[in-house]
């Protein structure tokens, strides 16, 4: 709103919904409700970047928001595997989780699925979290044989993992669209994800929903890992979506056909 004194527009991006969290206390959920309310009536324009979202601020407050995505770009299959060879990983041939280990990512559910699926495949774990160290010692001493924690990895190291991924599984229950499934989705992944309206928005038919229950992961995980040709497929069509919705061309003429319009008013 500072801007706005000085009659300069401004965009705020609402993101999803991050009280529903359930780090935070009451404290912290009164306080998110109050940003919620003030998103209403400070920027000049509001973003959402989900249908979802937009929805929501349509139906609860009669608030019109301008629906921006985020992008990916699609990557070829570069030469360097030093990151796999660090967790010795074969191209191809192992699970990959990307979010920060928190309860709304569903890390605990995914490593459960893990443990009861018939598979030879490691799983990867890339993500931290350095405000709970504790919860992601006891994610691993949870994990099995088979799991790799990464830690958090950035740039071309976790391209590498993207790229030459078997199978990305998303976990993520809070927030409206999430760039690792976009960029999962871009590098011609096949894709199980939680069954979320926001993920479902995103995957639409190139992807494999399941539901909050270890045992229906663990199934659909042994479904996809045994069809090699079924994970062609998803990986083909989330390419191809992934590259009609999600492209950084897109989406960038988005935010500067609003900004345009804002300056111009």
């Amino acid at each position: 709103w500072l801007p706005r004194l000085a009659g300069k527009p401004t965009v705020l991006n609402v993101d999803g919904l991050d009280r529903k969290r359930r780090k935070w206390n009451g404290l912290g959920r009164a306080y998110l409700w109050l940003c919620e309310w003030l998103a209403l009536v400070t920027p000049t324009a509001m973003v959402t970047d989900a249908r979802v979202m937009q929805e929501y601020y349509r139906k609860r407050y009669g608030k019109h928001s301008t629906l921006i995505a985020y992008g990916a770009e699609p990557r070829d299959r570069g030469r360097r595997f030093d990151v796999l060879e660090r967790y010795a990983l074969e191209p191809g041939h192992y699970i990959l989780y990307v979010s920060r280990l928190e309860p709304e990512n569903n890390p605990e559910l995914v490593l459960r699925a893990y443990a009861r699926a018939q598979t030879d495949w490691p799983l990867v774990m890339v993500g931290g979290n350095p405000y709970r160290a504790n919860y992601v010692e006891r994610l691993k001493r949870l994990a099995g044989r088979g799991v790799a924690f990464t830690g958090p990895v950035y740039g071309e190291g976790y391209w590498q993992l993207q790229r030459h991924a078997g199978l990305y599984v998303h976990a993520t229950e809070v927030g409206g669209t999430h760039p690792a499934l976009i960029e999962a989705m871009a590098c011609e992944n096949a894709v199980l994800y939680l069954n979320t309206p926001e993920n479902a928005e995103v995957a639409g038919e190139a992807g494999v929903a399941y539901e909050a229950l270890p045992q229906d992961l663990a199934a659909k995980l042994e479904r996809l890992l045994a069809d090699d040709r079924l994970r062609a497929e998803l990986g083909e069509q989330a390419r191809l979506r992934a590259a009609e919705c999600y492209n950084w061309e897109t989406i960038t003429s988005q935010y500067e056909e609003l900004f345009v319009r804002l300056v111009a008013s």
